[in-house]
Order: C-alpha cells, then structure tokens, then sequence
C-alpha cells in the first residue's frame, strides 16, 4: 500500500452530514475521488477519439457514451485504466 497524507477540508453542511454516516471516511472519500480520476481520464480519451461536450450537459454527454459504446462498470473501468497506465509507461 501505498504512503498516505492527511488533509483538512472544509465542507459544506450537506457534504459533512453524509460523511458523518460512513464508518471509514477516509476510504469513503479516497474511493471518491478515485472515481472522479477515472471520469477525468474517460472524458479525455474520449475527447480524443472525437466525443465532446460541455461539463453543464454531462447527462447528455454521458447519455451519447452509452448509446455509443455502452455501459462500463467501474470494474471493467477500473481494468481499463490499469492497462492504460501500462501502456502509457512503454
């Protein structure tokens, strides 16, 4: 495992409220923002292959994905970007 860092945030209300329900918020939080990487680096290599839309018309644009390649589940995601970082290292 990898090394860690503690950070302090600052949320909003509503934020804090559902974080104050998990049992482990740092790995609540951690899986999070791993996700949001992941859709970070799809939206990228879909900009490169050609599909791209606006952050304010995400519905829409993840709509035209499915309809287009269609669902991807974060395990198949999760491979997927092991492989990416794979071949990005050659």
């Amino acid at each position: 495992m990898g090394m860690t860092v503690r950070i302090a945030v600052s949320l909003p209300d509503d934020v804090a409220e559902r974080l104050a329900r998990e049992p482990n918020v740092s790995r609540f939080v951690a899986e999070a923002v791993r996700q949001q990487i992941r859709r970070e680096r799809s939206m990228d290599l879909l900009a490169q292959a050609g599909y791209v839309f606006d952050e304010t018309d995400i519905e829409a644009g993840q709509q035209l994905i499915t309809e287009h390649l269609g669902s991807v589940s974060p395990e198949l995601a999760a491979r997927a970007d092991e492989r990416l970082s794979r071949w990005k290292r050659r």
